[in-house]
C-alpha cells in the first residue's frame, strides 16, 4: 500500500504538471483540462487500489507503474481521462498504446504488464462491460448470447473470457470456434432465437485497437435509447465487484444429451462448420454448423441464377481478406455460387488471422478498411507480387474485406479511354457509393425488365441511406418509384429507422430528429419492404418486410447489419451480368446511371482529417474541437446573411447537426456529432459537410457535387472537371479551418 502511495503521488504531481503546462501554452481545451483535472488521478488511484484487480489481472498494476516510473504523462492522461463508452457499433478503444505493447500483447497473453485503464480495451474492461450486460440481461430475462471474434490480437482469448462472465451469470453462450465475420454472429442469433450478441472485433481500425459490438436479440444493434440505458443503468454501475467467472470446461451439461446443442441444460455450444476443427478445444460440447445454413440463406437474395450459372465460372476473381475473418467466407462463397477463377491475395500474410496486420507496417496508424484507397493499393501491389501483373490484366474485379468482413470494397478495371479521368490509373477503387447505386441499380432493373419494364410492388418498398450517402442513389430510387428515409450515421440508425417503419410510426418529410434526417416519397404510402439499407462507409443489407417475430429477420430479409460478405456476392453477381453484355462496371455506371437524366453524374468525395491516422491525446481532441468549432462559426455566418465561398462555389445556405451523441466526450453541449453542411445551391444536390467520425478521433471533408449538361461525349472532361472542384473546395475549407496534417 505505501509503494501505491508513493507511486499515485509521483504520477499526480507529473500528471497535473504536464496537464498545466499544457493548458497554459493553449494546447488543450478548457474543457477538456477540467475533465482531465477531475478524472485522471482519480480514476488511477481507484484502479491502483482496487484489490480485485489483482486476481482478475495479475500483472496489470505492473504496466501501470512501469508507465509511471517512465514518466508517460500524456499517454497515462488518455489512458485515465475517461472510460469507454458506447459508440456508433459497441465499445472500441486501443488495446495497446504502442507496437512494442501490442507485440507483448500477443506474445504474452492478455493479462502482459503493459499500460491499462478504462479508456483501453482491455481483460477487466471486457469483463466490466460485459457484467453491466450479464445484469442487464438477468433484469430482462434475456437467456442466451452468440459470442464471436475476428483476428485482433487475442481476440479468441477475450472471447472466451467474457463467455466465461455470461456462463457463470446463468445465460446459455454459443461460442463460434474460430473466428468469424460478424455478419455470420448477426445472422446466428435470430436463427438460433438467442437474445444477445457480441463479436470482439474493432472492424476496420488500425491493429492498436480492439472493443466489441453488441446485438440485440434482432441481430440489429440496440436503438439508441436502450443502448443509452444499458451503458448508463447497467454498465457504468459495475464495478470489479460484480464479476463471476466459470472455467469453460465447467459449464453446465447434461450428460445424457450432451450431443444436443438446443438442449436447455446444454449452456456451452459451439458454432462452426461441418466437422470440429484441428487445435481447437470444444470441452467435449456439441459443435452446431452455422455456415450451411448461412450460405444457404445468402442465395436466396440471387437475382438471376441462370445468368449466374452461365457467367459465373468466366468472371476472374481476386479477393484479399486484409487479414480478416472473411478468409474462408468469402472464398467458400464465390465457390458455391460458381466462381471458380478466384486467386487470393496471400502476399504479406494478407490472408493469415495476424491482429498486427503485417501488409499495414509503413504506420500504425494505416488501417485494413476496403474502403480506403492506400489499403487498394495494398491489396493491388500484394496481388501484382504474387501473381503478376498479366494475372492482374485479365482480373474482372477485386475484391476486399475488412478485418470482420463486415465492409466490402471493389477495385475495377478503368477503361483506357477513361484513365485520365481516375488519376491516369488503369484500376480504381469503386466508391461506396457508386457500387451501392450500382447494385441497387441492377436489382431494380433486372426485376423491372422481367414485368414489362415495371418495378413489382414499388410502393410497398423503400430504401434507408445515410445522409452523407450519395443523393444519386435518392434519384436511382425514385426513378422506379421506390420510397426513401435518409438518417444519421452508422447502420445502427439505418436498422433502428427501418424498424420504425415496420411499426408504421409515422415519418415527417422534413425536419430531424433524433434519428431521422428527412424522408422522401414516404407519408401516406404503404411502404414496408426494405430493399436497401445503405452507407458511405461500405455497409450494406437488405432488411426486408416486418419480421413474423420477435427473434427473426425482416420477412424476405437478410441480417439487420451491414454485411461484407453478402455485398461481395450481390456484387459478383453484377460483375458476371456486366460479363454477359460484355461491358464492364464502368459501362454500366456510365450508361445506366451517369448518362440517365432521372439520375445523372453525382460525385461524392471526401478527405480524412488529419490525412493520415487520427487526432492524439488531449492536444489532438482539441485541435479537432478547434477545426469544428470553426466549422460551426462559418455556418453560423451563413445562416446569418453573410455570403461566402469555397472553390469559387458560392455557399447557399448551412445547417448544423447535433444529435447529442458525443457531447459528454468533447464537453461541449452543442457538439456537431452529425456535422456541419454547407450547401451550393436550392435543391441540396450540391453540398460539402464536415463531420467527425464515430469510430477514432478524426474529421472527414464529404463533397457532393452533381455535374450539368453531361453527355456521352464530354463525360470523361465532366469527370475530371467534377473531381478538380471537388478537392479544391475541401483544400480551400481545410486552409481556413487549419485542417492540416
Amino acid at each position: 500500500m505505501a509503494q501505491d502511495t508513493d507511486i499515485i503521488r509521483a504520477a499526480d504531481a507529473g500528471i497535473n504538471a504536464y496537464l498545466d503546462d499544457q493548458y497554459r501554452s493553449g494546447k488543450v481545451d478548457r474543457g477538456l483540462f477540467e475533465k482531465a483535472k477531475q478524472n485522471v488521478i482519480r480514476n488511477l488511484t481507484a484502479w491502483l487500489q482496487d484489490d480485485r484487480i489483482d486476481a482478475l489481472s495479475p500483472n496489470l498494476k505492473r504496466g501501470i507503474h512501469e508507465a509511471i516510473q517512465a514518466q508517460r504523462w500524456a499517454v497515462l492522461t488518455e489512458v485515465f481521462v475517461d472510460e469507454i463508452a458506447f459508440g456508433t457499433g459497441g465499445i472500441r478503444g486501443k488495446a495497446a498504446m504502442t507496437d512494442p505493447e501490442l507485440k507483448r500483447l500477443k506474445d504474452e497473453g492478455i493479462d502482459a504488464p503493459i499500460l491499462k485503464g478504462p479508456n483501453t480495451l482491455n481483460n477487466v474492461v471486457l469483463l466490466l462491460k460485459s457484467a453491466g450486460v450479464a445484469k442487464y440481461a438477468a433484469e430482462h430475462r434475456l437467456t442466451s448470447i452468440v459470442i464471436g471474434y475476428d483476428s485482433r490480437v487475442q481476440g479468441q482469448t477475450f472471447a472466451h473470457l467474457i463467455a466465461r462472465l455470461f456462463l457463470a451469470n446463468g445465460l446459455k453462450v454459443f461460442l463460434f470456434d474460430e473466428a468469424c465475420p460478424y455478419p455470420e454472429v448477426t445472422f446466428a442469433i435470430p436463427y438460433l432465437k438467442a437474445d444477445l450478441g457480441i463479436l470482439i472485433s474493432a472492424s476496420h481500425n488500425d491493429r492498436r485497437y480492439n472493443g466489441y459490438k453488441l446485438s440485440a436479440g434482432t441481430g440489429s444493434q440496440f436503438e439508441p435509447a436502450e443502448r443509452k440505458t444499458i451503458y448508463n443503468e447497467y454498465i457504468r454501475k459495475m464495478t470489479t465487484a460484480d464479476i463471476r467467472l466459470i472455467d469453460l470446461a465447467d459449464a453446465p451439461q447434461d450428460p445424457a444429451h450432451q450431443d444436443d446443442p438446443f438442449h436447455p441444460d446444454n449452456r456451452l455450444v459451439f458454432l462452426g462448420g461441418e466437422g470440429r476443427l484441428s487445435g481447437v478445444e470444444y470441452f467435449g460440447r456439441p459443435l452446431l454448423n452455422i455456415h450451411q445454413p448461412h450460405l444457404d440463406h445468402v442465395k436466396r437474395f440471387i437475382i438471376d441464377r441462370p445468368m449466374l450459372e452461365a457467367w459465373a465460372g468466366k468472371v476472374a476473381v481476386g479477393y484479399c481478406a486484409f487479414h480478416g475473418a472473411g478468409r474462408k467466407a468469402v472464398p467458400r462463397l464465390l465457390h458455391d455460387f460458381g466462381f471458380r477463377d478466384v486467386s487470393i491475395v496471400t502476399e504479406y500474410g494478407l490472408n493469415e488471422l495476424d491482429g498486427l496486420f503485417p501488409a499495414f507496417q509503413d504506420d500504425p496508424e494505416q488501417q485494413p478498411d476496403p474502403g480506403d484507397p492506400v489499403a487498394a493499393d495494398i491489396a493491388v501491389n500484394a496481388f501484382k507480387k504474387q501473381y503478376g501483373d498479366e494475372q492482374f490484366d485479365r482480373l474482372d474485379v477485386l475484391i476486399g474485406t475488412d478485418p470482420d468482413a463486415d465492409r466490402a470494397g471493389l477495385v475495377i478495371k478503368v477503361p483506357p479511354e477513361q484513365q485520365r479521368a481516375y488519376d491516369g490509373k488503369s484500376y480504381v477503387l469503386l466508391s461506396a457509393d457508386d457500387a451501392w447505386t450500382l447494385l441497387l441499380w441492377y436489382r431494380f432493373h433486372r426485376e423491372a425488365e422481367a414485368h414489362s419494364g415495371i418495378l413489382p410492388d414499388a410502393d410497398k418498398r423503400f430504401i434507408v441511406l445515410s445522409h452523407i450517402t450519395t443523393d444519386g442513389i435518392v434519384r436511382l430510387a425514385q426513378k422506379y418509384g421506390v420510397g426513401v428515409v435518409k438518417t444519421w450515421v452508422g447502420f445502427a440508425m439505418i436498422a433502428n429507422a427501418v424498424q420504425k417503419v415496420w411499426a408504421g410510426i409515422e415519418l415527417s418529410e422534413t425536419g430531424h430528429h433524433d434519428l431521422i434526417y428527412k424522408t422522401l416519397d414516404m407519408r401516406g404510402r404503404s411502404r414496408s419492404v426494405n430493399v436497401g439499407g445503405l452507407e458511405q462507409s461500405n455497409g450494406f443489407s437488405l432488411l426486408g418486410g416486418p419480421p413474423p417475430s420477435r427473434h427473426a429477420m425482416g420477412t424476405g430479409g437478410h441480417v439487420r447489419d451491414k454485411d461484407g460478405t453478402f455485398a461481395a456476392i450481390l456484387l459478383a453477381e453484377v460483375v458476371a451480368y456486366a460479363r454477359s453484355q460484355g461491358k464492364t462496371l464502368i459501362d454500366l455506371l456510365d450508361e445506366h446511371v451517369y448518362l440517365d437524366p432521372d439520375i445523372g453524374y453525382f460525385l461524392t468525395y471526401y478527405e480524412p482529417a488529419p490525412k493520415w491516422g487520427e487526432y492524439k491525446g488531449l492536444e489532438g481532441w482539441t485541435a479537432k474541437i478547434n477545426i469544428l468549432k470553426a466549422c460551426v462559426d462559418l455556418g453560423k455566418r451563413v445562416q446569418a446573411g453573410e455570403r461566402l465561398s469555397f472553390g469559387g462555389v458560392a455557399v447557399q445556405s448551412s445547417e448544423i447537426y447535433v444529435a447529442g451523441k458525443y457531447a459528454d466526450a468533447h464537453q461541449w453541449p452543442d457538439f456537431p456529432d452529425e456535422g456541419i453542411r454547407f450547401y451550393f445551391d436550392q435543391a441540396g444536390w450540391n453540398s460539402m459537410t464536415v463531420r467527425p467520425s464515430g469510430t477514432s478521433q478524426c474529421l472527414r471533408f464529404h463533397v457532393q457535387l452533381k455535374a450539368e449538361g453531361v453527355t456521352r461525349e464530354n463525360l470523361v472532361e465532366k469527370k475530371i472537371e467534377t473531381n478538380r472542384l471537388a478537392r479544391t473546395i475541401i483544400a480551400d475549407i481545410r486552409e481556413r479551418v487549419r485542417a492540416g496534417d
